[in-house]
């Protein structure tokens, strides 16, 4: 949701998934299919390779920017998986859902 630099490629790989998610809810809504993402910062091997190891604690400088203290893990992606599953968010559809603990507030 905010690029970096040095990573054009990826960057626009994921405009292309909040894009093609909401395309693709269009087209299949009249057959009852929903079609939604889930985005954010979370903490998986591939954060590694973003962060600059030339910093000294480098992850623990990464999460003091983040309002809620940490980086979202893996059971919180799939909470927001089980939500959108759910019947709760039976009216939600071509939605780029941001479980980004807070992250999206950062300057």
């Amino acid at each position: 949701m905010r690029p970096r630099p040095g990573l054009t490629w990826y960057n626009a790989s994921k405009g292309w998934v909040i894009t093609a998610t909401r395309s693709m809810a269009a087209e299949l809504a009249p057959f009852g299919i929903r079609v939604n993402a889930i985005t954010g910062c979370h903490d998986t091997p591939l954060l590694d390779t973003f962060l600059d190891h030339a910093v000294p604690d480098a992850r623990t400088k990464l999460v003091a920017t983040i309002p809620l203290g940490r980086l979202a893990c893996p059971t919180d992606m799939a909470l927001a998986a089980v939500y959108l599953c759910s019947d709760e968010a039976s009216m939600v559809t071509g939605v780029a859902l941001e479980v980004d603990v807070g992250a999206a507030f950062e300057h």
